[in-house]
Order: structure tokens, then C-alpha cells, then sequence
């Protein structure tokens, strides 16, 4: 009977309908062989009692657990894009630091040519201001991307942060659904078993009672 017990959650619907009980393929198990009263032992009187019960095979596979492909997916998808992100944040920056220490140097430049009051310097002076107001125009777009991306980065942690929370919700919705289900079966495999034992008590009494009557006719 070790293998009657197990049986996947489909058969809660098929115990009424089973008629014969099948143990390792095409042999077949009956109550009666259990307590040794068969319909040759009485004579050739006709068997009777309750019908045997039958398991389908089928509902024996084990439950399919794994978990959804796609939340792995979206999760690996998450994390190349904020490594994405960190990579163009980290670059703006080295850009901003890099037009900073050029911005510093022409101001350096430019302070000392002036403090030279040579001849030339009416002539350099327009040339300088461009440029360094070009550089600056630059660094000023830089700071803007450094914001953009750092808002960007901030919503991308928060979209991370709710799909793990939700995630983590599923998980346990699913393991507790699993306990009640491990309960539940335990709760049918035991009244199965009540059921087949009581089958054979039933079968074992009446062909004792259709022996003795047989026995008391005679």
C-alpha cells in the first residue's frame, strides 16, 4: 500500500469514481488476498463485497515547482541596465573633472598673461574668453546630464526595489500555498487509506458471512 498513498492533487476528484486499485504496473491488488479468502476457498460461491479501487497512474508525477522564468529575466534585465547607467555616470563625471582641471589651467593661463600686460595681450584676450565661455557652456551641459542621470538612476533603484518586494510577496504566497497543499494531501491520504482498510474489513465479513452460510446449509 506504500505507493496507493501517493498521488498527485488531481485524484482528490477521481476517488469516487476509482474501481480497481493497480500496484506496479499490470498486477492488481485486492482486499481479499490480504486476508486470504478468495472465491475458490468458498466452494464456488460467487464473490461479493465492495468493488476494488483503481489509481491513475498519471496523477503520480511530482508537482512542477519551478520558478518563473521570467521574473529571472526581467531581474537580469534590471541589473544590466542600472550597470549601464552607473557606466555613462561614472564617464560624465570624468568629463566634468576633466573640463574642470582644463577650465583651471586657462584661468591660471590667462591670469598670468594678463599679469604680462604685454602688447599682444589686447589681441589674446577675446580668443581666451571664447574659448574658456565655450568650456564652461560644455561643463554646464555636463552638470545637466550628471542630474538627469542621477534621477534616472534614483527611479531605476526604486523600479528594483518594488519588482524584489514583489517578488518576494509571490515567493511567499506560493510557499504557503505549497504548505496548505502538503497539508491537505496528508489530510486525503489518510482517509484514503481509512477507506481501503475498511473496503477490506467489509469484503473479509461478508465472505465470511457467505462461508458460514454456505457452512450452516450444508
Amino acid at each position: 500500500l506504500g505507493r496507493v498513498g501517493s498521488f498527485g492533487s488531481s485524484s482528490l476528484y477521481n476517488l469516487g469514481s476509482a474501481k480497481r486499485m493497480s500496484l506496479g504496473g499490470s498486477s492488481s491488488y485486492s482486499a481479499r488476498s490480504v486476508f486470504g479468502l478468495g472465491a475458490a476457498g468458498l466452494g464456488g460461491l460467487s464473490p461479493g463485497g465492495i468493488q476494488e479501487v483503481t489509481v491513475n497512474q498519471s496523477l503520480l508525477t511530482p508537482l512542477n515547482l519551478e520558478i518563473d522564468p521570467n521574473i529571472q529575466r526581467v531581474r537580469k534585465e534590471e541589473k544590466e541596465q542600472i550597470k549601464t547607467l552607473n557606466n555613462k555616470f561614472a564617464s560624465f563625471i570624468d568629463k566634468v573633472r576633466i573640463l574642470e582641471q582644463h577650465n583651471k589651467m586657462l584661468e591660471t593661463k590667462w591670469r598670468l598673461l594678463q599679469e604680462q600686460k604685454t602688447t599682444r595681450s589686447s589681441n589674446i584676450t577675446p580668443m581666451f574668453e571664447s574659448y574658456i565661455a565655450t568650456l564652461r557652456r560644455q561643463l554646464d551641459g555636463l552638470l545637466g546630464d550628471k542630474g538627469r542621470l542621477e534621477g534616472e538612476l534614483k527611479n531605476m533603484q526604486d523600479l528594483v526595489e518594488d519588482f524584489k518586494n514583489k517578488y518576494e510577496d509571490e515567493i511567499n504566497r506560493r510557499a504557503a500555498a505549497e504548505n496548505e497543499f502538503v497539508v491537505l494531501k496528508k489530510d486525503v491520504d489518510a482517509a484514503y487509506m481509512n477507506k481501503v482498510e475498511l473496503e477490506a474489513k467489509v469484503d473479509a465479513l461478508t465472505d465470511e458471512i457467505n462461508f458460514l452460510r454456505a457452512f450452516h446449509e450444508a
